[in-house]
């Protein structure tokens, strides 16, 4: 096995541990669209009205002003561990290529598949609740020259400031590669610093999370007011089709296995039924490495390829997350009625292969927001929705993780056959 030249690479950059109380928010989000349907026309009085709005809207104001700090931490980490990666060896570098074909590849899904989708299964009409809080505003697209312009800011602090995430993106990405290429006093002391910001942006969200009950209820209560009981219809189909997204993913899984891997879909699929059990019932990719770890050898994997890729596929790369976040934003632009150009397309899905490898080392619940806000704000898409949409992220999460866990074994049994 000549091609394993290096050792796994440091999974270092430990991250606090938070955690959305799930229940609670749930359980809050249908008694405020429940609430909001039957005091609907019961002539509430304004003020209260304006304080259950106020509450909802501090609660949104205080997730979102984490989201610059805390996505350009987590990207200078995640290049900064991925470029690790890359150095352990011949197979880590194989194991990378396909981590970003299949995320490309999802994104490019995604792009294609949405409008049809939507067109098939069109968004119910109540949904439009969801954005009473968005300003109206007409969708500017610049052209190529202008859009090349952006791709470079004069100034970091102003694209902050603004919200300009491609510019920022790239800046960070930038930043990183050049730490990885400062002398290792200086590169420990920036990655410290940057480790240190993620996990104090963290506990912030952590705090604003834990109030997630009464700020998702107030914000249900205005969508129940104005959506009446089609809220829950819309919801369910917003759960359905990002869902789908995902099912892609899971099945390319199975075609990375039988074409790059050699494995017949009907072994793999009888090998992968234990990881995919231990996947669906605890939502983690963590929790499921053993059992991956047990497919791989049903599968007759080499056990030093396996126990190489798996634990740097849960660390580095989560395969869902280009082609199920890119559709959550997709789906909010259908809502506000924007259509976003194939340019804004490429932009969505450029960002959203950079964000997953910062944002993988995360709960469900915070990627969700960290992960889906940049893409948004390039794409010129609303990111106000979003605090109602992760009160239901647990679902579309158990497709998040089945896809993950088994595209992970398909593609460690990809590198194990080129492995020699």
């Amino acid at each position: 096995m000549s091609n394993f030249t290096g050792q796994i690479p440091e999974q270092g950059f430990e991250l606090v541990s938070i955690r959305l109380p799930v229940v609670a928010t749930a359980i809050a989000l249908a008694a405020g669209l429940g609430l909001g349907m039957l005091l609907s026309g019961s002539g509430l009085s304004q003020w209260l009205l304006d304080l259950i709005a106020l509450i909802g809207t501090l609660w949104l104001r205080a997730l979102q002003m984490t989201i610059i700090p805390l996505v350009a931490s987590l990207l200078v980490l995640g290049i900064a561990q991925m470029i690790g990666a890359a150095r352990a060896g011949a197979a880590a570098v194989k194991f990378l290529v396909l981590v970003f074909g299949v995320l490309i590849a999802g994104g490019v899904f995604t792009a294609a598949a949405m409008p049809f989708v939507l067109q098939l299964l069109p968004i119910p009409e109540a949904a439009s609740g969801f954005l009473a809080e968005v300003p109206d505003g007409e969708q500017v697209v610049p052209g190529v020259l202008e859009f090349a312009k952006s791709l470079i800011a004069p100034n970091v602090i102003s694209a902050a400031a603004e919200t300009a995430m491609l510019p920022l993106t790239i800046f960070f990405a930038l930043l990183a590669v050049a730490i990885s290429r400062l002398p290792k006093m200086q590169g420990a002391t920036l990655l410290g610093f940057f480790h240190a910001l993620a996990n104090a942006m963290l506990l912030i969200i952590g705090w604003v999370l834990w109030l997630a009950p009464a700020g998702v209820m107030a914000l249900a209560f205005g969508v129940g007011l104005r959506s009446g009981g089609g809220a829950f219809a819309a919801l369910a189909h917003y759960i359905l089709v990002v869902s789908a997204m995902g099912g892609f993913i899971l099945v390319l899984a199975y075609a990375v296995a039988w074409a790059l891997g050699g494995i017949s879909p009907l072994r793999f699929a009888k090998a992968i039924i234990p990881a995919q059990a231990v996947a669906v019932s605890t939502q983690s990719s963590l929790a499921s490495l053993p059992a991956m770890l047990d497919s791989s050898n049903r599968l007759g994997l080499k056990p030093e390829t396996s126990e190489f890729v798996l634990p740097l596929a849960v660390a580095i790369f989560r395969s869902t997350s280009v082609a199920m976040n890119l559709a959550v934003a997709l789906y909010v632009a259908a809502l506000a009625g924007i259509d976003v150009p194939p340019a804004l397309m490429i932009v969505g899905i450029l960002i959203g292969v950079i964000i997953s490898i910062g944002s993988v080392s995360l709960p469900g619940s915070i990627s969700f927001v960290v992960s889906i806000g940049p893409i948004a704000l390039a794409m010129g898409v609303p990111i106000e929705p979003l605090a109602l949409l992760v009160a239901v992220e647990m679902l579309p999460d158990i497709m998040r993780t089945l896809a993950n866990v088994t595209m992970n074994v398909a593609v460690t049994s990809a590198v194990d056959r080129n492995a020699d």
